[in-house]
């Protein structure tokens, strides 16, 4: 890679990192539906991933949870009735989405958008679903209460929600790496010379 194209894929980086997080976190309603709002950090995460590998996937997730801890890092109530904030939550979970879309990365797996809705939708449903039993255990347990959030209204009012928005949204991101980069033609030439010649098929749009 030549330091241009270097310096050009550090810098498309840094502007989606920049312009998804701040976008989410300024215009939230913007992307909004049946009370869900569209998880830009995230998807970005598993689709930057699985289009381009972990390596460089690792490196924007980094940058995108330090960001989701400092703006919107959940709170958790404490034993003492006081509201604290978390640190390290968001990366680690923005982290997990980026490990997941890179397993999507295979060369048996033509990458495609189908490829791409898959990881990011099912990415989105076991962060739902696992969110949902951490809270309920924690709920009972802390607090020896129970959620109140049943699981049929949790599916129909949060995941389905979360999961059309994160389609839309991952589709769209998709076709802005594809056709924007970080890498021109949006192929990761990394990739390409790692495998060889022989495996570089799955790696075409």
């Amino acid at each position: 890679m030549t330091k241009a194209a270097r310096a050009r894929k550090i810098i498309v980086y840094i502007l989606y990192v920049l312009i998804l997080s701040c976008f989410q976190v300024s215009f939230p309603d913007i992307l909004s539906f049946h009370g869900q709002i569209a998880d830009l950090m995230f998807v970005f995460a598993v689709v930057s991933s699985y289009m381009f590998g972990f390596r460089d996937g690792y490196i924007v997730c980094i940058f995108l949870g330090i960001i989701r801890d400092y703006f919107s890092g959940p709170s958790i109530i404490g034993l003492d009735g006081n509201v604290t904030s978390t640190i390290g939550i968001g990366m680690l979970v923005i982290f997990l989405a980026g490990f997941w879309g890179s397993i999507f990365l295979t060369k048996r797996l033509n990458r495609s958008v189908l490829i791409v809705i898959g990881a990011v939708e099912s990415a989105t449903l076991i962060y739902k679903v696992m969110g949902y039993v951490l809270i309920k255990l924690g709920t009972s347990i802390l607090y020896g209460k129970t959620y109140s959030l049943g699981f049929g209204d949790f599916l129909l009012n949060s995941v389905l929600p979360q999961l059309l928005l994160n389609l839309v949204v991952a589709v769209i991101i998709y076709f802005m790496l594809i056709f924007i980069g970080p890498y021109r033609r949006g192929s990761n030439p990394n990739l390409i010379n790692e495998k060889g010649n022989d495996d570089t098929q799955w790696l075409t749009s």
